[in-house]
């Protein structure tokens, strides 16, 4: 049996508003320090106090698809039931917009640094290979709200012949995840107008000498690869088919030794060079994309008996993973096609650091619930958890703190009671379902329209039909 929790109910409503839900993965006592650390502690008692106000700018992306004002009611759902009180404790949107910038980009920066870590436990056979944590670094773009101050500081995609340009301002996101888990540990937001390449050179940060860093194509660089080795990390990369390394010594499972020639910013060799070795390979099922075309993959691990060539090239599609952890976020976690809200630079990246916080909550219950039963995380449902865990904040807000424990098993015991099947061996062709509109583009002309000065029914003018002859 379960004890509803005993309240005070002299103490100010939000005061008693908690998140123990999410407490094994962001502790309670993390945040405060980090909230101590920026100076943005409350001087008042307010109906959104700076800890609620971080929690409802981290939670807001697991309650998707509703209104801020309905996130935040239903975040306090539990204490609301505890304290008999109504919807007046939750405050409006105006005051949820006045705290979000009140508290800032930096203390949801700093607890995304202090908290989101790679998450695998050493050698687990899910998130390893030849002792080395599988890691991917991509990119992605995030659509932000069409506002000037917006796009002046990301910009957006320009117009070209084939191409109208994107509706949106765009902000370019590198992340860096552990394949096992899904988990994002680091992350950077730049200008869309700033490559890909930049981005990656900077997320390096995070690399060490326990990582095997997984590169696509497009993100290829012969000084990305020196800068990786020389943070003492391993790397296995796509390159593109114009890209083709001298055959320097034929090795016997047909891959072959060469080596990179770095350059500098104007394009002048710095006299380094990069030791690596090339597997290039094809497909010869006809069903299968790819098909008779040439593909190449460079990687510094040399050894082709210790690293055969048939396994790393199976090994770097776990590269894709990332890949799922893109639509994990866009698709399933936002479950919204619209930019994101914020009006304002600052408030865009407030959003974005909280939008990867709670996907990392997500994912770090879920490979609590993996451990549990020692299978693959990605056996688990991602959609499932999300709202497991929405559910799970009432509960954790009514009953008494000695039943967390018994909660929180059960939340891991519900996360695997329904397991996905394998992946299958399968193909889908890269097409799109539904074209554009026919409508003409929007234009800056069309913002702000003149409104009109009459009713609907007052503006009618109806007309008179000539008599028939």
């Amino acid at each position: 049996m379960y004890r509803i929790q005993a309240v005070d109910l002299k103490a100010h409503f939000s005061e008693l508003v908690n998140f123990k839900v999410v407490s094994h993965i962001l502790p309670e006592a993390v945040v405060k320090a980090v909230i101590a650390e920026c100076g943005v502690e409350e001087q008042r008692s307010r109906k959104l106090p700076t800890t609620l106000t971080v929690g409802l700018c981290i939670l807001m992306n697991l309650f998707s698809g509703i209104g801020l004002q309905a996130v935040l009611v239903r975040m306090v759902r539990g204490t609301r039931l505890l304290q008999f009180v109504g919807l007046e404790v939750a405050a409006n949107k105006s005051s949820i917009s006045k705290a979000r910038y009140r508290v800032g980009v930096e203390p949801l920066r700093r607890l995304f640094e202090r908290v989101c870590r790679p998450l695998a436990q050493l050698n687990d056979p899910h998130a390893f290979r030849y002792g080395l944590r599988l890691v991917a670094l991509d990119s992605t773009v995030e659509q932000a709200a069409d506002t000037p101050a917006n796009e002046v500081a990301f910009g957006r995609q320009p117009r070209t012949k084939i191409s109208s340009g994107s509706a949106f301002p765009q902000v370019r996101c590198i992340y860096a995840c552990e394949c096992g888990t899904h988990a994002i540990f680091d992350a950077i937001f730049m200008p869309y107008r700033t490559g890909d390449v930049h981005g990656v050179r900077q997320l390096l940060r995070c690399i060490d000498d326990t990582m095997l860093v997984m590169l696509d194509a497009g993100l290829f660089s012969a000084d990305v690869v020196a800068a990786s080795c020389a943070r003492g990390s391993q790397v296995l990369c796509r390159v593109r088919r114009t890209i083709c390394p001298p055959c320097e010594q034929r090795l016997a499972d047909g891959s072959y030794l060469s080596h990179l020639t770095v350059y500098d910013a104007h394009r002048r060799p710095t006299g380094q060079r990069v030791p690596i070795r090339v597997i290039e390979y094809t497909f010869d099922d006809p069903a299968r994309p790819g098909y008779q075309t040439v593909h190449r993959l460079l990687t510094t691990l040399l050894d082709p008996v210790r690293y055969p060539a048939l396994d790393l090239i199976c090994l770097y599609h776990e590269r894709w993973e990332i890949e799922l952890v893109i639509d994990e976020i866009d698709t399933h976690q936002r479950l919204l096609a619209t930019p994101l809200h914020s009006h304002k630079p600052a408030g865009v990246q407030h959003e974005l650091y909280g939008l990867l916080i709670a996907h990392y909550l997500v994912r770090a219950t879920m490979y609590q619930a993996a451990l549990t039963v020692a299978i693959d995380p990605d056996r688990l449902s991602f959609i499932t958890a999300v709202r497991l865990i929405t559910e799970a904040v009432a509960e954790f807000q009514l009953l008494a703190p000695t039943f967390h424990s018994r909660l929180w098993q059960r939340l891991l015991h519900d996360l695997v009671y329904l397991l996905l099947p394998p992946r299958d061996n399968r193909i889908n062709p890269r097409v799109v379902k539904r074209r554009g509109k026919s409508f003409p583009t929007k234009r800056p002309s069309h913002l702000h329209p003149p409104q009109p000065t009459r009713s609907f029914r007052a503006g009618v003018v109806i007309l008179p039909q000539p008599l028939a002859p």
